[in-house]
């Protein structure tokens, strides 16, 4: 049976709008999605510790954009097309930052080691650095004129929890190695006599035998063959839509020698004419 020219033309306009209004849907579906790449649209959130150490951060202020970390994760942001002022920083703990769950952050970084074992929780940028291991000591210890690992057998060594610093700790010195939550609590207990070295990473090391952390500190070698391979990472939840971006965009700043003129720039005086230990 044959319908009205007025009913087809009728049921021609109506489905040009519904197939209009599907792809304004469709739009606004994309739209909506490309704002999830981070937990608030048009910001990256980035995540450091409390409180952040040098030479990683000058001064606590990782919006100054002063220390690697904080001047790396702007020169990331500003390849991934946010603006300095786009970028709102956040405190988190070291642990919380790599274990399994849900993140309101974006990026988290705080020299965290790059693990087989961590990229079950979380994902992880390639490696911006790669740090050595150095023992730290008071000046006025039985400990400071040590030249080998052996020289501390029996002492008690502090590292922080969780990290490749007691990883190495346990695997190279023929000590008792004791575990503190943060770096703070680990300094201040070499501080206070409470142990006899620590063991963290050498810019970080450096930094606590040089300021107030520590009175006296000394920085007496690095661990030998403590070159971390998979290297530091930035953090990032687990299957996050930033993963691939955040990657390339630090790929390309060690191609054009950004990574490395931000290393010589912060690193260099916290690295250079620190001996290795037999």
């Amino acid at each position: 049976m044959s319908r009205p020219s007025h009913f087809i033309r009728l049921t021609a306009a109506l489905l040009t709008i519904a197939a209009m209004t599907g792809t304004s849907a469709c739009g606004s579906d994309s739209s909506s999605q490309a704002s999830q790449d981070t937990v608030t649209a048009n910001t990256l959130t980035v995540a450091t510790g409390e409180p952040a150490y040098e030479p990683w951060v000058i001064g606590n202020k990782p919006e100054s954009g002063k220390g690697y970390e904080s001047a790396l994760v702007y020169a990331i942001a500003g390849k991934l097309g946010y603006s300095k002022n786009q970028v709102v920083w956040k405190r988190t703990t070291f642990d919380a930052a790599i274990a399994p769950g849900t993140k309101d952050w974006d990026l988290n970084i705080q020299q965290f080691s790059i693990t087989d074992q961590r990229k079950k929780a979380v994902d992880f940028s390639p490696s911006y650095y790669n740090p050595t291991q150095s023992i730290v000591v008071r000046g006025d210890s039985k400990y400071a004129s040590a030249t080998s690992l052996s020289d501390f057998k029996g002492a008690t060594i502090g590292a922080m929890v969780g990290t490749t610093s007691y990883d190495y700790a346990k695997q190279k010195l023929n000590a008792n190695v004791q575990t503190f939550n943060d770096n703070t609590t680990l300094a201040q207990a070499l501080d206070a006599d409470q142990i006899d070295a620590l063991v963290m990473d050498t810019p970080a090391a450096v930094n606590v035998a040089t300021s107030s952390q520590v009175k006296n500190g000394k920085v007496v070698g690095q661990i030998p063959g403590s070159e971390d391979k998979q290297g530091m990472g930035i953090v990032l939840p687990k299957d996050s839509p930033l993963t691939t971006k955040v990657s390339k965009a630090l790929n390309e700043l060690k191609k054009d020698g950004t990574l490395k003129r931000l290393q010589s720039t912060w690193l260099k005086a916290y690295t250079t004419d620190i001996p290795t230990l037999k």
